[in-house]
């Protein structure tokens, strides 16, 4: 299910200007360097991220059909700012897990209740 395009349209304009400029300091956070594929473009797009052994999971809140996926699926990679620190993340790799497996416990819930069951993960380069 995931969280419905119009509320992700409306943040993409207004929230995600806010968000951009805290979210690589708060826990389960960051920001997603990225290049348009088409464009060529640099963006930045807050995420809700978790670090994994080799690299970091990020939960899809919009599902995988998003700009910020293809670009970063097209591109072999990206940058993530998480807590502080840059970190350039390679081998993007979908999944589906209904059992939210490497999640926190209370974000495993939050994302339940979202609909929320695809992921992102990278390996740090």
């Amino acid at each position: 299910m995931a969280i419905p395009r119009t509320i992700g349209r409306w943040n993409k304009v207004g929230l995600n200007r806010v968000t951009r400029r805290i979210a690589p300091w708060l826990p389960g956070f960051g920001v997603v360097e990225h290049r348009g594929r088409r464009s060529g473009r640099r963006y930045r797009t807050p995420v809700n991220v978790f670090p994994t052994e080799d690299g970091y999971r990020f939960a899809l809140t919009y599902g995988t059909d998003t700009d910020w996926v293809k670009n970063v699926l097209a591109a072999g990679g990206c940058r993530l700012k998480t807590r502080g620190r840059v970190v350039r993340l390679v081998a993007p790799r979908l999944y589906h897990d209904e059992r939210r497996r490497g999640i926190r416990p209370f974000e495993r819930q939050v994302l339940r209740l979202l609909g929320v069951a695809d992921f992102l993960t990278l390996k740090a380069a």
